[in-house]
């Protein structure tokens, strides 16, 4: 089912982001391929597993723009093809897009076994950190008591 959000478009203002988020759910809901884990390892720490068997680095792309981390595949045709008795490894182009959290950034990448790891960490500014008040007497407060006696 696809919903046309074109009409919120034209009476709000500033929403673009999260009209493209709704957007984003609903083309990702037909697209399988490749498979993937996302996983926490600590409280500021992700990674993010593909399952890209066939393809080296050569045929990997990764690339972060705004709040998207976009990884594309394509495997180089070869010179000779193959004449398959079956083809059970999908090797065909993709391309998947997940949509990061404030502050998230991509922090490394690598390709082992078959598995691509994209490592993430949430790096939160210290003026979005959480802070403690001292709380203590103002003026104000000995002001009126002095006056109550």
């Amino acid at each position: 089912m696809r919903f046309d959000l074109s009409p919120l478009y034209r009476s709000t203002v500033g929403f673009d982001r999260l009209f493209n988020l709704l957007d984003g759910v609903n083309d990702a809901q037909g697209q399988s391929y490749p498979p993937y884990n996302i996983e926490r390892l600590g409280e500021n720490d992700y990674r993010i597993t593909m399952a890209v068997a066939g393809f080296a680095e050569d045929d990997l792309s990764i690339e972060v723009k705004e709040s998207a981390l976009t990884v594309t595949g394509k495997r180089a045709e070869d010179e000779k093809k193959a004449a398959y008795l079956h083809q059970g490894i999908a090797a065909r182009a993709f391309e998947r897009r997940f949509q990061l959290a404030d502050h998230v950034e991509v922090t490394g990448a690598k390709l082992e076994h078959g598995l691509l790891h994209i490592e993430l960490k949430r790096v939160i500014p210290d003026a979005k950190k959480p802070r403690r008040i001292e709380i203590g007497a103002s003026a104000n407060t000995a002001t009126i008591e002095a006056k109550a006696a």
